[in-house]
């Protein structure tokens, strides 16, 4: 197969085994892990396919293309070290035809724990993460990074991939802060945000994900993601607002 995986990994002792597992049929898997302190890279050494590379994160566009740089084949398949590549997807990537002219996204099937999630807007969602890397890369985004496609074709390929992205509610926490962190940095200085717009964009994401995306019908895991939307939004916009004060009183005082 011309396709290589490449795999961000950090503190993923509870998923990676089961995306390498699925990754077994590649015979160049690529792991760069940034930093963990629990068994990831133990994990990781495990697997003949797998050449682990530890470096480090400056944001997840431009360490995705740092990691895509030590893959043996053009072709580069993003695969997060909580995600499943399915056998359909698998047969798929093993016989398809490539075109060094198209960007190619995967069908997503969205979990909390071995829950599948069916509503809330999570699942079946369509991502890009098949590319050659010979004619394009990811954007420098730090966050909401996404496959640069200018004059490139679009196509969805058969099979999914299985997105295990939650083990614990306390997760959902912990991503939260560090996701709104992420795009307060990123967006300082270039987008304006207030008290009010943080309180107004969190409460209806939560009226969105909650009713509009149907979340009730998952049941208390839909309560839970819409909850962490709202939460998440909130701390976006009011950390995005507190840097720009921050940097307005350095304008002054400098």
């Amino acid at each position: 197969m011309n396709i290589s995986a490449v795999v961000l990994a950090k503190n993923s002792e509870n998923t990676l085994e089961k995306t390498l597992e699925a990754l077994k049929g590649f015979d160049d898997v690529v792991v760069y892990d940034n930093g963990s302190i629990d068994n990831t890279v133990q994990i990781a050494r495990k697997y003949s396919n797998v050449n682990l590379i530890e470096g480090e994160f400056r944001g997840f566009g431009w360490t995705k293309n740092r990691a895509s740089s030590f893959a043996k084949n053009d072709w580069i398949l993003i695969i997060d070290s909580d995600e499943v590549v399915d056998s359909k997807l698998f047969e798929t990537l093993k016989n398809k035809k490539l075109d060094d002219n198209t960007v190619y996204k995967l069908n997503f099937k969205a979990f909390y724990k071995d829950i599948q999630v069916k509503y809330c807007g999570w699942n079946n969602q369509k991502i890009k993460r098949l590319y050659n890397k010979k004619f394009t890369k990811y954007n420098s985004n730090d966050v909401h990074e996404d496959i640069i496609t200018d004059g490139f074709k679009i196509e969805e390929l058969e099979g999914n991939v299985e997105h295990y992205s939650y083990q614990s509610i306390s997760q959902f926490v912990i991503k939260a802060d560090y996701y709104s962190s992420l795009y307060a940095k990123n967006n300082v200085g270039k987008k304006k945000s207030s008290p009010t717009k943080a309180f107004f964009n969190a409460m209806y994401s939560f009226f969105r994900t909650y009713f509009l995306k149907k979340g009730f019908l998952d049941g208390y895991v839909g309560l839970i993601i819409a909850y962490s939307h709202m939460v998440t939004n909130f701390y976006k916009y009011i950390k995005l607002y507190e840097a720009n004060k921050e940097l307005e009183n350095e304008s002054i005082n400098n």
